[in-house]
């Protein structure tokens, strides 16, 4: 039996976890279209190949990065923005396949945010080792919209935190298909992802895939 046929039989599938006002977990919502959304990585990365970006101090981030949609949020010395033009091409971020699209749509629908229109999907890649320190994500115009997770390939635990980056963070195990969803009272919640332990998916092999799609502008 296959990892993937496995998860599509887990006992957690489809079911939907409250965290807190506003925030929720989906256990396995991923895992019925898990197949075209593999597909859909595959053909961004042709495009834009993941890369490690910088922060304003020059510092490498350890989590590899690239971008789909209207606009792809980028890091480097003058720091933290969205841009339309992917700085490695010089041409436009590829565009969301849609089943990045159709999934961010009814994952934010089921959270309680109907009409989710997304225009920007970060594409991160985790290897084992590598995490995610505690973070908002702040650099979009309207707070109002939803953040829509979703993780793929090997297991993670996710940080889910407060409104003050002191505030002790829930730790979320999550699996391949999982989604989280968060917007509303939470939507400045701190975030973040534990150092990953080694693993392997029999698609994406020892590393982890998370998408993260959002409304940017």
């Amino acid at each position: 039996m296959t990892l993937d046929l496995f998860d599509n039989a887990r006992d957690d599938k489809d079911k939907v976890e409250t965290l807190c006002d506003g925030a929720v977990l989906l256990h396995g919502f991923a895992l019925a279209n898990d197949s075209d959304i593999l597909d859909g990585v595959d053909s961004v990365l042709a495009q834009s190949p993941m890369r490690h970006m910088f922060t304003r101090s020059g510092l490498r981030l350890s989590v590899a990065m690239t971008n789909c949609g209207d606009y792809g949020w980028i890091s480097d010395r003058r720091g933290y923005r969205y841009e339309r033009l992917d700085p490695a091409t010089g041409k436009p971020w590829p565009a969301m396949p849609p089943a990045f699209f159709e999934l961010a749509r009814a994952a934010a629908a089921v959270a309680g945010y109907p009409g989710f229109e997304p225009d920007a999907c970060l594409v991160n890649r985790y290897e084992p080792g590598t995490r995610l320190t505690l973070h908002q994500d702040k650099n979009e115009r309207d707070f109002a919209q939803p953040i829509v997770s979703v993780s793929l390939g090997i297991d993670a635990v996710f940080l889910f935190g407060g409104l003050e980056r002191n505030d002790r963070p829930q730790r979320l195990p999550l699996r391949h298909g999982d989604v989280v969803v968060w917007g509303g009272p939470s939507r400045m919640r701190y975030h973040g992802v534990m150092p990953l332990k080694a693993s392997s998916h029999p698609r994406l092999g020892e590393c982890r895939i998370n998408l993260t799609m959002r409304k940017a502008m």
